[in-house]
């Protein structure tokens, strides 16, 4: 889980607050308890060589048996816990309090005052030397006050410390909620609605400098991308247009080849049908002459029927083909009989007087799957190279086709001279032929090759063991094509 900015500016400033004061506090309350004991100290000094001094002064107004009194009455627990009174020689000749806190003697007696440890904890030892008449007084007084005081000033510390960081970790808060985190928001919230399909940034400006800045330039980044996306949309449009008016040019171009085959077909066309009607005139002038008998008259009419039914078929066949085929679109998913393509294409071939000197070996492998392109186009793949090699072959011409485990292979072979090896890499390009000026339009090929990449298939120039052209058409097999896309 992501912390926003907000929470962690705040973690970060409590961090930093926490290493600001947190020393702070040590060192006050510190210094606090060394000032206290510093006094303390200052104070049991005093009291020390107040209370000697007025020992010195008692012992000197006073007999012996009245200074014990006096000792015993200076006494206390937080206060002098031990206190005697000591001659010229060094030895006490008074002793009140706890006596193993002061010394058995004071040779030499100087004013003295240092920190020592009794039970009573922390304690001063005290020494005020007799200004007249010699001796000394030595007392201790324990250091070891109440810190009552000293723990309500730390704790008063402690408490303004934690008020002042409280409060600046709300004012931070509330100054970055308004400077910082609602401005950003807003910024936020305006670019989701432009990514929603606002067509502008709808954006009060910040106070702020850099966020006003960020605003102005998320504000010139939309207007950008939404003009770039109105120049990519103008494209799009474009495009689809060019890819309509290529789609259009393609299928004039195939109708145009289309018909260009149908001319070619012409000739041997005319000769087939031309047999069977000179047979019939024949037929029909016996019959109009009469002096025939029932059985003679009906075998003419048999045969004219024959004839007749030659011709209708010769041009039902060319009629089939020359009739333009709906373009697929994207939701049809066009399949062929490679058989039945090939059947009709010999059958429209069959009357061509130029095949009559060939010989067209025709191999379907047995079971061929269907081929993934428009039985009307694979027609005329088929007729454009066999026309091709109808005009190339010597004596004999060749079609072939087999399966693989994802295409229908055809191939369509001759002997004749080959492909020269100056147009073979230009040879599907449109206009690319070796014919002679008006015997071809140089678009065949070209057509057959939109055809079949149409299809996702491929058509290439291959070897052959007739020693002429090979043309190999790959061609996905139907079914595979529908499973692939399902």
């Amino acid at each position: 889980m992501r912390l926003g900015i907000r929470l962690q500016i705040l973690l970060l400033l409590g961090a930093l607050l926490a290493v600001g004061f947190i020393p702070l506090y040590v060192a006050v309350a510190r210094l606090t308890e060394a000032s206290l004991a510093s006094a303390r100290r200052e104070y049991a000094r005093g009291l020390g060589r107040a209370v000697a001094s007025h020992v010195l002064e008692a012992k000197r107004s006073r007999p012996d048996e009245a200074l014990d009194a006096l000792l015993d009455a200076q006494l206390s627990d937080t206060g002098v816990t031990a206190i005697a009174i000591y001659d010229k020689s060094g030895s006490p000749t008074t002793i009140a309090g706890d006596a193993s806190l002061l010394p058995a003697s004071l040779p030499r007696p100087i004013e003295e005052a240092r920190r020592v440890d009794s039970a009573h904890g922390r304690s001063l030892f005290v020494v005020v030397p007799a200004e007249r008449g010699g001796g000394a007084v030595a007392l201790t007084l324990t250091l070891s006050a109440p810190t009552a005081g000293s723990s309500a000033l730390v704790q008063l510390v402690a408490l303004y410390t934690g008020v002042v960081a409280l409060a600046l970790l709300v004012f931070a808060y509330f100054a970055m909620t308004r400077l910082v985190v609602r401005p950003v928001e807003q910024v936020s919230r305006a670019a989701g609605r432009v990514a929603a399909g606002a067509r502008n940034l709808d954006l009060e400006r910040p106070a702020a400098r850099e966020l006003a800045e960020l605003a102005d330039s998320l504000r010139e980044m939309t207007d950008k991308l939404i003009a770039e996306e109105q120049a990519l949309r103008s494209k799009v449009e474009e495009l689809q247009r060019a890819k309509r008016d290529l789609e259009s040019a393609q299928e004039s171009m195939v109708r145009s080849e289309r018909l260009a085959s149908v001319g070619r077909l012409a000739a041997g066309v005319a000769h087939e049908i031309g047999n069977p009607i000179a047979a019939i005139l024949g037929f029909e002038e016996l019959l109009l002459g009469g002096d025939l008998s029932p059985e003679e008259r009906n075998d003419f009419l048999v045969r004219m029927k024959g004839e007749t039914e030659r011709v209708n078929r010769v041009l039902r066949d060319l009629l089939d083909f020359a009739r333009p085929g709906a373009p697929p679109s994207g939701k049809e998913r066009p399949r062929a009989n490679v058989r039945e393509a090939s059947d009709l294409v010999a059958a429209l071939l069959k009357p061509q007087k130029r095949l009559s000197n060939l010989t067209l070996h025709v191999e379907i492998a047995d079971a061929l799957p269907e081929a993934a392109i428009a039985g009307e186009r694979l027609q005329q793949v088929l007729l454009n190279l066999l026309l091709n090699a109808i005009d190339a072959a010597k004596s004999v011409i060749e079609l072939r086709a087999e399966p693989t485990s994802e295409h229908v292979v055809i191939t369509v072979a001759d002997d004749g001279p080959g492909i020269a090896p100056e147009i073979r890499d230009r040879l599907f390009e449109p206009f690319a032929t070796t014919k002679d000026v008006g015997k071809g339009t140089g678009l065949g090929l070209a057509v057959c090759r939109g055809l079949v990449e149409a299809t996702g298939g491929t058509i290439t120039v291959g070897e052959t063991t007739l020693g002429g052209a090979s043309f190999v058409i790959r061609i996905p097999i139907a079914d595979q094509r529908e499973a692939s896309r399902g």
